[in-house]
């Protein structure tokens, strides 16, 4: 596995039948902890492939795949999601580039990207528990929300400009 150096910029592309494999292999890098709070990189491409409402690509560190991650619209009842603005519904960076800021660049360059189409609010939710990402969205500026998606807790990251 080709390690970025950390200075990588990262970018997001469409998931392809070049690239589709690699995606989903990436869960498998994950520790058994992790695993247990985040979807399988293949169950979640089937699922954007299926929604009319989520956005969906590959996380590549310069030419490097390093991650997945999917953004809801935010409600459709079809995909079981009710929330007021766009849901970060999955996320994931391979463990070998975790703690190399990588995540916390995608983040922003999604929260940009929502940005410049006028959204003020992104929420996403988390499990509680050993291997939990709560300390990774409340490092980013995400708040509990008071609300729970499932049995999850949400949050919300504002997006007004800084």
């Amino acid at each position: 596995m080709t390690l970025p150096p950390n200075n990588a910029e990262v970018t997001f592309r469409r998931v392809t039948s070049a690239n589709v494999s690699e995606i989903c292999e990436l869960s498998e890098t994950l520790s058994e902890e992790q695993r247990d709070f985040v979807a399988d990189n293949g169950t979640s491409i089937a699922e954007g492939f299926c929604s009319q409402s989520a956005w969906f690509r590959g996380v590549y560190a310069d030419d490097v795949l390093i991650g997945f991650v999917m953004v809801h619209d935010g409600s459709d009842w079809d995909d079981g999601i009710d929330c007021p603005g766009p849901y970060l519904w999955r996320f994931m960076i391979a463990r070998p580039f975790q703690g190399q800021g990588f995540g916390k660049q995608a983040i922003s360059r999604i929260a940009t990207r929502l940005r410049s189409q006028g959204v003020r609010e992104l929420y996403t939710s988390y499990g509680l528990g050993a291997g939990s990402p709560q300390a990774f969205y409340e490092k980013l500026g995400f708040s509990p929300t008071g609300g729970m998606f499932d049995e999850e807790v949400e949050v919300v990251l504002q997006l007004s400009e800084r």
